[in-house]
C-alpha cells in the first residue's frame, strides 16, 4: 500500500512536468519552428533536459504532440464551416484564418509544408484530414458558383504551401503572406462573385 501511495505523487509530478514541457514547446515551436533545441525547451519549461527526453525521446516526437493539437483545431473549424449558409464566405473566411495562423506560428508552416519535418504517420493523417476538410469547403464554394471550377484541391494546397514557404522567414510575415493570399483568392473567384473585403493585414509592402 505504501509503495502504491508513494508512486501517486511521482505520477502526478510526471504529468505536471509533461504539461510544462508541452506548454513551453508550443510557444517555442510557434515562434521558431523546428529550429529550437530541446535544451532550450527544457530551460523554458523549468525542467532538466533528461525530463524532456523521458517524455519525448526526439524533437520530432515533441513536435508531433504539439502540432497534432494545432492542426486538429483547424480541421475542427473547417468541419464546422461545412454546412455554412454561404459557401463562399465559409471557404475564403477559413483560408484567411488559416493564413493568419500559419504566418504567426512557424510550427504550422513546418507541418503543412513539410519543411525539415520527419513526418510520421500521425502527422500525415492529420494533414490529410485538413486537406479533405478544405477540399469540402472548396467544392461547396465551386458548386455555389463563387470559386472557379478549374482548380482542384491538389493545386490549391500547392498554392498555400508556396505562399507559406515564400514568406517563411520574412519580416512582417503575416502582412506579406496575407497580401499574397489575397491575390490568390481574387484569382480563384468567378466573375459573378462578390468583391472581397480588404485584407486585415493591410497592403503588401512595396
Amino acid at each position: 500500500m505504501k509503495a502504491e501511495q508513494s508512486s501517486q505523487p511521482r505520477r502526478a509530478d510526471a504529468r505536471r512536468n509533461r504539461a510544462r514541457v508541452l506548454e513551453a514547446a508550443t510557444a517555442a515551436f510557434a515562434s521558431d519552428g523546428l529550429l529550437v533545441p530541446l535544451d532550450e525547451i527544457a530551460r523554458r519549461a523549468g525542467v532538466g533536459a533528461g525530463t524532456v527526453y523521458r517524455h519525448f525521446p526526439t524533437k520530432e516526437a515533441l513536435f508531433e504532440a504539439v502540432i497534432l493539437h494545432r492542426v486538429r483545431s483547424l480541421v475542427t473549424e473547417a468541419e464546422d464551416l461545412a454546412a455554412a449558409e454561404e459557401p463562399g464566405e465559409a471557404f475564403f473566411g477559413f483560408i484567411d484564418h488559416m493564413t493568419r495562423e500559419s504566418a504567426a506560428k512557424r510550427d504550422l508552416i513546418d507541418a503543412l509544408a513539410g519543411s525539415g519535418v520527419d513526418v510520421t504517420a500521425n502527422l500525415r493523417e492529420i494533414n490529410r484530414e485538413l486537406c479533405d476538410a478544405i477540399a469540402h469547403l472548396l467544392t461547396r464554394a465551386q458548386r455555389a458558383g463563387v470559386v472557379r471550377s478549374d482548380i482542384g484541391i491538389t493545386h490549391f494546397m500547392a498554392l498555400l504551401r508556396a505562399a507559406f514557404l515564400a514568406t517563411y522567414q520574412s519580416d512582417g510575415a503575416e502582412e506579406l503572406t496575407g497580401g499574397i493570399m489575397a491575390v490568390v483568392c481574387d484569382g480563384l473567384r468567378t466573375r459573378n462573385a462578390s468583391p472581397r473585403a480588404p485584407h486585415r493585414g493591410g497592403d503588401v509592402p512595396g
